[in-house]
């Protein structure tokens, strides 16, 4: 007798929503989301971005069904197979141009890490352009980390799983929060052709010394000049801590849009415009730390205020302990628990696995049949850190399965 439908699983309020679609899609779990923000009395339920993000799953799979209630908060989402930029999912030359709209408050990088993880797993290489007025390339107020960090400290990762041919993050148009926060109209392409069959399981143990710094400081729309101010203030920490900083300058021009003013159809304004710092430090075991810090849409920061305080942001990670950031912590994590079933180990500071964002993920990921996760202290490393022990799950390619 055949087995009906799958239950969903059932999970409230917008927390970690895309991971947990991220989940579901790996998994092939059903998801049921309730109470996404119904007490908000102007924005309730699924915001733009949020429903921007539901597209591009739909558009990177094939037989997704999504159902959104009438107010936006309750979604089930019932997951497909992942093709990527398959003929068949509807990619134009092997590229879905995926467009933000112009309300969206998030930085590109919410996008881009979720699609990352559902990469490796996908039946076809992924080739997504990202596009339209709400692109924004820069760090942003919410916590999202600049597309460059994710080029710089993310991409690098996949490596250490045995995924790291044909991966490669294109900044063709670079872009700061507008006005409100809202869009930059910058454009990105994510090309990620390194499909496996299941993850390498690592061993990550030995965090080593900082050897080295790179960093990227960027204007866009505004004077060269507030790159050079970036340099040498973040300089100015970081020179005494390692004799190989290097910080490179990125100037472009900001993006025009229309104004929409129907007595002037042709008016168009400047979006965009700010400058910002990434920074990443690279340890000589291989590990990435990094940082990031952009200017407020609204104004009133100095460069010299940017390049310091992202300085002390690096040296805040790098204090913080472990083999891994925090920003990255999440992506790493995931990859061991969807690897091959064998145990994979992972040294982290203890303020780091405390953190709120970690403990809901090892939260999803129980709820998504997980197996729990093993801690011990370390013996080799500094008090502060921990040995965080994950079983595989053998989830793999469905898309590369062998009969």
């Amino acid at each position: 007798m055949a087995e009906g439908p799958r239950k969903p699983l059932r999970f409230t309020t917008q927390k970690s929503l895309a991971h947990r679609l991220v989940l579901s899609t790996l998994t092939g779990r059903p998801i049921h989301v309730s109470q996404i923000r119904p007490s908000s009395p102007t924005n309730p339920g699924l915001a733009p971005h949020e429903i921007s993000f539901l597209r591009l799953l739909e558009a990177v799979t094939n037989g997704s069904h999504i159902e959104i209630s009438y107010t936006g908060s309750t979604l089930v989402y019932r997951p497909g197979l992942i093709t990527g930029s398959s003929p068949s999912s509807g990619a134009s030359g092997g590229v879905i141009k995926h467009e933000l709209p112009a309300g969206c408050t998030r930085a590109v990088s919410y996008f881009l890490i979720p699609l990352c993880l559902l990469a490796p797993f996908s039946k076809a290489p992924v080739n997504v352009l990202f596009t339209g007025p709400g692109v924004i390339t820069s760090a942003t107020s919410t916590g999202d980390m600049s597309a460059d960090s994710v080029r710089t400290a993310i991409l690098p990762l996949y490596a250490q799983f045995g995924i790291e041919r044909e991966i490669e993050l294109r900044i063709l148009r670079r872009s700061n929060p507008g006005p409100g926060g809202k869009g930059g109209a910058g454009e990105v392409q994510l090309v990620f052709g390194h499909q496996v069959r299941l993850p390498k399981t690592i061993h990550l143990l030995n965090p080593g010394r900082v050897k080295r710094i790179r960093g990227v400081a960027y204007c866009t729309g505004v004077s060269a000049s507030n790159n050079a101010r970036i340099i040498e203030a973040a300089r100015g920490i970081l020179n005494p801590m390692t004799g190989d900083t290097y910080i490179f300058s990125d100037v472009s021009s900001a993006s025009f849009l229309p104004t929409g003013d129907k007595s002037n159809p042709n008016a168009k304004t400047k979006v965009g415009i700010g400058f910002g710092l990434s920074l990443v430090a690279e340890s000589s075991t291989g590990c990435l730390y990094s940082a990031d810090l952009a200017s407020p849409s609204g104004g009133g920061q100095t460069p010299e205020d940017i390049g310091q305080q992202c300085a002390y942001q690096l040296l805040e990670s790098i204090s913080a302990g472990g083999a891994v950031s925090l920003a990255a912590t999440p992506t790493v994590l995931t990859l061991m628990a969807m690897g091959s079933e064998d145990v994979g180990r992972l040294q982290m500071g203890r303020d780091i696995l405390g953190t709120e964002e970690i403990v809901g993920l090892a939260r999803d990921l129980r709820t998504f049949g997980a197996s729990g996760w093993g801690i011990r202290d370390t013996t080799s490393g500094p008090e502060t850190d921990v040995v965080v022990s994950v079983v595989g799950r053998g989830v793999g390619n469905v898309g590369r399965k062998i009969a």
